[in-house]
């Protein structure tokens, strides 16, 4: 099988800092991988066979409870690791990925992931990372979901969502990947007819766009005052 060229992680922020040989390297071991959108790129609980970084699109993260409510964990970017659990520890996936619009990942097997972050420690440094910004923003979520209004945490979901892939529109900023009001309702651990609701009242106040699977926020700083319980 031919490596892969390393201009393809180039802008890759995990892999910043290493030179064109130990890119070779770390490539060598690692496959080029299309997932047509709404498809499974692993399971929760299935075993955790391999690891990956995107190259383009949006992964959607899911993750059933025990009592089989379904939440939107986050959205994977491009440039992200993901699917490291050997580097929490873990031998079967957390979560669910699936592809919320056609996608290319890289994908390495898991057994080479001791040997790699061996070899190069910025590669075990940003995972660590990686990981670390990962908790920091579940507990987050954790402590709006106990003490923030639905109004409060859908506003902090859009506009994390923003920040993490928005792009500038004439009308504001838009998700730049098909959102549903159900994942968002899955986001903030509440039911699509609040979501709804809300949305629909803040189209009215010119605070967000709507449309099938599309959000923009015309008014980030507006809605930021809601996020903080500021009211509109």
């Amino acid at each position: 099988m031919a490596s892969l060229d390393r201009s393809i992680v180039a802008s890759v922020p995990i892999f910043a800092g290493l030179s064109a040989e130990d890119l070779d390297v770390i490539l060598r071991g690692a496959r080029s991988v299309r997932y047509r959108k709404d498809t499974s790129v692993f399971g929760q609980g299935t075993e955790a066979h391999s690891f990956f970084v995107l190259l383009h699109g949006h992964l959607r993260v899911e993750k059933t409870t025990p009592q089989g409510q379904q939440i939107v964990v986050r959205y994977v970017s491009a440039g992200e690791l993901f699917g490291v659990a050997q580097a929490m520890g873990l031998k079967h996936y957390p979560a669910t990925a699936i592809a919320a619009v056609d996608s290319v990942a890289l994908s390495w097997p898991s057994t080479l992931w001791p040997q790699l972050i061996t070899q190069f420690p910025a590669l075990a440094a940003g995972a660590l990372q990686t990981v670390g910004s990962r908790l920091q923003d579940t507990q987050a979520r954790v402590l709006e979901m106990s003490s923030q209004q639905v109004e409060q945490r859908v506003a902090h979901a859009l506009l994390r969502l923003a920040k993490q892939a928005g792009r500038k529109v004439d009308q504001g900023v838009e998700i730049d990947f098909p959102i549903s009001r159900q994942d968002v309702a899955e986001m903030t651990g509440t039911t699509l007819h609040t979501v709804s609701r809300i949305l629909s009242a803040w189209e009215q106040q010119g605070l967000v766009e709507g449309g099938r699977q599309r959000i923009v926020l015309r008014d980030p700083h507006r809605l930021f005052g809601v996020a903080e319980g500021r009211g509109r």
